[in-house]
């Protein structure tokens, strides 16, 4: 099966299970670029080495978080193939998400705080 047939495949039945239209969105983007990359051969043909080199390329130019997203449908695709018996090995099992960096923390200002303030003794004389 073609790259392209599995991912109508998934798509049709990921909005089955009721993903999101934003979701299916992002992951029709991130299957053009994949199919793209790979020129559409069998899905069956791909393996871990090669998803690694197009992820790696793919670091280059992307955030961790836009690369995690990535890497996450790469893995969601191949683990349902695998399942759906598409695929005898998930090529796509081993791959690892990248290490998130630490958030610094949104701090209230003097205003938000007392408003948060105010609200909480309207709240208490109801």
């Amino acid at each position: 099966m073609q790259l392209t047939k599995a991912w109508e495949l998934y798509e049709s039945d990921k909005r089955i299970e009721g993903f999101s239209p934003q979701t299916l969105k992002a992951y029709r983007l991130q299957s053009k670029l994949l199919i793209h990359h790979f020129n559409d051969v069998s899905i069956g043909s791909v393996t871990t080495d090669q998803l690694k080199g197009y992820l790696a390329k793919s670091s280059v130019h992307l955030k961790p978080s836009s690369l995690a997203h990535r890497i996450r449908f790469i893995k969601s695709l191949f683990r349902w193939s695998h399942e759906e018996g598409h695929i005898q090995k998930n090529p796509a099992a081993k791959i690892k998400e990248p290490k998130q960096g630490k958030r610094i923390p949104k701090f209230l200002t003097e205003r938000e705080i007392e408003h948060l303030r105010e609200a909480c003794f309207v709240f208490n004389r109801l």
